[in-house]
């Protein structure tokens, strides 16, 4: 097989490894159709996080089983499936609520240092059973990649933020997950979404999905689109220690700010008093992948959520060198790269 193994920052190649086979009884190897480079993987390539050891990389694929375990049950050689970008043991009161960050022994990230990459031709799926998701009926690649993570992600993003009914919604950050969740907010209700980001091309797609693009501060330009008043919810996409204060900033009493983007390792200095004395919910979500299915494939389904515009470019996966320098780069016309091994 071959993979995508990040060795330190700006440095990413495509290696041979022994091919897998089924991580226990309950497991399957998936031969991959389609992946993809998330934000998450680009804080690996750009160092943010620290590399110990060369890391194959990659939480979102989707591909065909050709190996099962025998205990795997819902699942047969030759099904084509997606999986969620995040584990659990399938089995413990933590998983049966469909959220394996409730796992009792601990979920687990592909592409992470504990499980492989999904940027391979073959990967080794554990706890099929509950991982796993056959590619629904009028979902295409992009689509099924989405929902792996990026869609599902943006969609409890929203749902976290408290929107009323008709409320006005800020999102920091239009990268793929942000784009998610500036039509999830939309999807769920909000009267208003103004979407930021430095990248005027972005703001642009999030236009083109139902926000109002600002520029300038974010604070300031929010607060000039409200009136002063600052708006209900927030959500960071993002979350560097610059906009979770424009998110804290920005939201008015009582509100809410939900928390989606990847911090680093060093502490945050939240400012408890002034949140007390606003009455401000914080949110940091990890989103439970499993459990947005049942609500976000129907809505893929029947168009009412749309996927299209948000991946950019489709490379193959030997070029994963090239798509990620293109990816870090964060240009206007690249939002999000699909590799095909």
């Amino acid at each position: 097989m071959r993979h995508v193994v990040i060795d330190g920052p700006q440095h990413a190649e495509v290696l041979e490894a022994p091919d897998p086979t089924p991580p226990g009884p309950d497991g399957v190897v998936v031969e991959v159709d389609a992946t993809a480079i998330c934000g998450s993987d680009l804080h690996f390539y750009d160092g943010d996080l620290p590399i110990l050891e060369p890391i194959p990389v990659g939480h979102e694929f989707l591909g065909t089983v050709v190996e099962a375990g025998p205990e795997v049950s819902r699942f047969s050689v030759g099904d084509r499936v997606l999986t969620a970008s995040v584990t659990g043991c399938g089995h413990c009161e933590g998983c049966a609520t469909r959220d394996p960050i409730r796992c009792v022994e601990g979920p687990k990230v592909f592409g992470s240092g504990f499980l492989p990459g999904g940027q391979a031709t073959h990967v080794a799926v554990p706890s099929a059973d509950f991982q796993l998701l056959t590619i629904p009926e009028g979902v295409d690649d992009q689509a099924a990649l989405l929902l792996t993570d990026n869609l599902g992600t943006g969609w409890a993003g929203a749902q976290r933020a408290d929107i009323p009914p008709g409320g006005t919604v800020a999102v920091i950050g239009l990268g793929a997950v942000g784009l998610c969740a500036v039509r999830a907010a939309v999807a769920l209700g909000a009267g208003r979404v103004l979407a930021l980001d430095p990248v005027e091309g972005r703001r642009a797609r999030a236009a083109e999905s139902g926000a109002e693009p600002l520029e300038g501060h974010n604070v300031a330009a929010v607060m000039e689109a409200t009136d002063g008043r600052g708006v209900d919810s927030v959500i960071d996409a993002v979350a560097i220690d610059p906009t979770l204060d424009d998110a804290l900033g920005m939201v008015r009493a009582g509100g809410t700010v939900s928390v989606i983007g990847v911090h680093d390792l060093q502490p945050y200095p939240l400012p408890i008093l002034g949140g007390l004395l606003r009455s401000l919910t914080l949110r940091m979500t990890t989103a439970p992948v499993h459990r947005t299915w049942d609500e976000l494939v129907p809505l893929v389904q029947d168009g009412s959520l749309r996927t299209e515009g948000i991946f950019t470019h489709e490379m193959p996966l030997d070029r994963a060198a090239e798509a990620y320098a293109l990816a870090a780069s964060r240009s206007p016309d690249c939002l999000k790269i699909l590799l095909r091994p």
